[in-house]
């Protein structure tokens, strides 16, 4: 599973992020409310800082931190990229010195891309007295049709990958351990989120499993099925809902 995470490292899967639903705006407020004091925010595997970007404003300062290069470039350029507060970084969340206290930490669709034994260690050593880490996603809500089932079909065939585990998954996996001790775990309501035939396959394109970087000529082979199976059902749009996920505590 980690192994795949370097597909992140490629310019044509940081290129396809922009298709990617956004985090909803509860998601935002929700964590503004988990900040404390000294109000300076870790996002870990911050991407293209999704969440940094959307919480600088309420903050003395965001480290965004990322292993990816391409990411961080990428990063710069968006809305708020440039802002001063945020500080991108360079790095692994397991190796990198990291500038505590925290008053939040972050993991925006990332503690699965971690080795976690030794990294909530160190989130654990880096928050404030009464900070929080805040291990965040975002869920799709669908509705079940002939279609829709002919769309995972296609995707399971196509996926290296055979026990892909959820955001919700890895954090049951972390509480039976012991290894994080959750104060609340929160589903944000769902908002309505569409996007073309083309912007969906680029936000497939954007996945570490389902990446060029990942499957090599097989992804264009991919593309050109999903485009052939929205074609026979007449779908030229893709609608759905977005709801966030929200699990905070602290690192045991």
């Amino acid at each position: 599973m980690i192994e795949l995470g370097k597909a992140f490292a490629d310019e044509e899967v940081v290129a396809l992020y922009r298709h990617r639903p956004p985090y909803p705006a509860a998601v935002f407020s929700r964590l503004r409310d988990l900040i404390v004091g000294p109000r300076v925010v870790l996002d870990a595997g911050c991407g293209t800082g999704m969440l940094a970007r959307g919480l600088v404003g309420d903050v003395v300062r965001v480290d965004a931190l990322d292993p990816s290069a391409a990411m961080l470039t990428a990063a710069r350029t968006l809305p708020r990229g440039s802002d001063p507060r945020i500080h991108w970084q360079l790095g692994r969340a397991e190796d990198t010195r990291l500038g505590g206290p925290y008053g939040l930490i972050t993991c925006g669709a990332s503690i699965h891309w971690m080795h976690t034994d030794e990294v909530l260690p160190r989130f654990r050593r880096a928050l404030a007295p009464d900070a929080r880490l805040a291990i965040v996603d975002t869920e799709a809500t669908r509705e079940e049709s002939d279609f829709r089932r002919a769309v995972v079909d296609l995707i399971v065939r196509y996926s290296p990958l055979r026990d892909y585990k959820e955001t919700p998954q890895v954090v049951d996996e972390l509480v039976a351990s012991g290894a994080f001790v959750p104060d609340g775990i929160e589903r944000t309501a769902p908002v309505p989120f569409e996007q073309s035939v083309e912007e969906y396959v680029g936000f497939l394109g954007s996945t570490s499993t389902l990446s060029r970087a990942t499957l090599g000529p097989r992804a264009g082979e991919f593309s050109r099925e999903l485009r052939e199976l929205f074609g026979r059902h007449k779908v030229d749009r893709v609608r759905y809902g977005v709801g966030g996920y929200i699990a905070s505590g602290r690192p045991a």
